[in-house]
């Protein structure tokens, strides 16, 4: 990549560290938006439309520093229902008991805006998950890790033991798919 920095919409320190990896720097200046779903919206939409509105939130106040804005936004889906950050243990056992032995579907959408444009591209990843005894997941819960993450996991933490088969973009399920975002930012 040859910009030298960016705008991060987002507190996500693997956000980062994959940015890092494509050689971008970044300045993180979180976006402040309601990330409920609309009613009827499916989980693509969703994130597409998160991706987007967290992009303009943070250009309304940065946009005129002539850096590109990056913002991402992941979600887990089974089905239709859209599996978020847990907001609790309770909910994080519910969304894990649900995605154990399951396939599901991991959305993240990227959105760069520059120049008071917004391009936004997704990724769709398929995961495949293990039957994980309740033991294990009441252990992972007790651990912290699932409480700030989509579907109450982190692919790249503790439940990537769990993980049987992905069919797409690893980077994606972490958060921000590698290959989009190289494309939404050098299309700049």
């Amino acid at each position: 990549m040859h910009q030298q920095k960016i705008i991060l919409a987002s507190r996500s320190p693997r956000r980062v560290e994959l940015l890092a990896q494509l050689g971008v720097q970044c300045e993180i200046v979180p976006a402040d938006i309601d990330e409920s779903s609309l009613p009827g919206e499916d989980p693509a939409q969703y994130v597409l439309r998160l991706a987007q509105e967290k992009a303009l939130a943070v250009a309304a106040v940065h946009g005129q520093r002539g850096l590109s804005i990056l913002a991402a936004d992941t979600t887990v889906a089974l089905g239709l229902d859209i599996l978020g950050k847990p907001a609790d243990a309770g909910e994080a056992m519910a969304m894990l008991s649900r995605l154990s032995g399951s396939i599901h579907v991991v959305h993240t959408a990227v959105a760069v805006y520059q120049a008071g444009q917004v391009r936004c591209l997704l990724n769709t990843t398929e995961v495949e998950m293990m039957q994980v005894p309740q033991a294990v997941l009441q252990d992972y819960i007790a651990s912290g890790e699932p409480m700030d993450k989509a579907g109450a996991y982190g692919i790249q933490g503790r439940a990537g033991a769990w993980i049987k088969r992905i069919d797409g973009s690893y980077s994606g399920v972490m958060g921000l798919p590698l290959h989009e975002t190289a494309q939404l930012l050098h299309a700049w």
